[in-house]
């Protein structure tokens, strides 16, 4: 597309390269297998939760729920980005138009977004639990957990629809090589040869009412809850109610830390390589989804003993048919 600027004739790129990882070109294939090892991993465990969440009443219940719609974020998060990052890897194939480019984006970061609703939700749902144990199910009834699932996935749509526009209306007369294994905002921004000033405000004003307030709330939620577990009269009674809130924190540190990590490491390290950039950036991306159906499977009896249960009934159907 030309666009005229200053009486000069602009070519605005409408497709795209993804190079992957820049510098480690050579290392692609042997990068490849962590990726789609975690993504077989994220796959296999996230639908297992999920299939079992779904087909067992008994886990029906609000913390299970919630659970669920977070592994349904992982596998959709993972989706998005992996498949495409091993067609980079084995096939050299990083093309990508425009608007598949900021599809993309909308995509991982409006996602992003909710799962870290759904993990300030199950924070208040652990606060429930615990410091109101007598009106939990009155209060997380289930057109609550309806009404409030969607508001958190709605969220992410709201604040992140207006970066499409933003993107749209930018001309990309820099090179259309982008060193990533997928599309970012800021990322692809900076390839813009106007000014982006609003793009970073407005990116900026998105992780703070999203991202800092959501861990601004679950810090919140935790400090009444480890008051309201202190103040339990007997060390058994703390241990037990420590332990349920384990899997939800362990999640969250998972989530959080490499997200903060590398967006701190893209707005300010200048002087890291930028490969180690979108390494972490992967990492922050690959760890969630493979882990979380690993961390509910150890760590929550319910789940792990109708793990156990699928899998001996799948074996004895194995004998059987034999």
């Amino acid at each position: 597309m030309n666009i005229p600027i200053a009486n000069i004739t602009v070519i605005s790129h409408k497709f795209f390269y993804l190079l992957g990882i820049p510098g480690l070109e050579d290392q692609h294939i042997w990068i490849s297998v962590p990726f789609f090892t975690s993504y077989i991993i994220a796959f296999l465990g996230n639908s297992f939760l999920i299939f079992i969440i779904v087909t067992d009443h008994s886990l029906h219940e609000p913390m299970y729920i919630f659970l669920c719609m977070l592994a349904i974020f992982d596998l959709g998060l993972s989706t998005i980005i992996i498949p495409k990052a091993l067609t980079i890897f084995w096939f050299n194939s990083g093309g990508i138009s425009l608007d598949g480019c900021i599809i993309q984006i909308f995509f991982v970061h409006s996602t992003f977004i909710a799962e870290s609703g759904i993990l300030l939700i199950m924070a208040f749902d652990r606060y429930i639990a615990i410091c109101y144990p007598l009106r939990y199910t009155m209060i997380l009834k289930s057109s609550v957990i309806i009404k409030i699932s969607i508001a958190a996935y709605m969220r992410g749509i709201v604040t992140v629809f207006p970066l499409t526009f933003l993107l749209k209306k930018l001309i990309f007369c820099k090179n259309n090589f982008l060193p990533h294994t997928f599309c970012e905002h800021i990322g692809l921004a900076k390839y813009a040869c106007v000014s982006i000033h609003v793009n970073l405000w407005y990116g900026l004003f998105v992780i703070l009412i999203t991202i800092v307030l959501d861990v601004i709330l679950i810090v919140a939620s935790y400090c009444m809850i480890l008051r309201a577990i202190f103040h339990m009269p007997s060390q058994e009674a703390r241990l037990k109610t420590l332990h349920t809130c384990g899997s939800h924190i362990c999640v969250i540190l998972l989530f959080y830390i490499p997200a903060i990590f590398t967006t701190l490491v893209q707005r300010y390290g200048k002087s890291i390589p930028p490969h180690v950039h979108i390494l972490i950036a992967n990492i922050a991306i690959l760890i969630p989804p493979m882990m979380n159906p690993i961390i509910y499977g150890i760590k929550t009896k319910q789940i792990r003993n109708r793990m156990f249960q699928h899998c001996l009934r799948a074996k004895n159907d194995l004998r059987s048919d034999g």
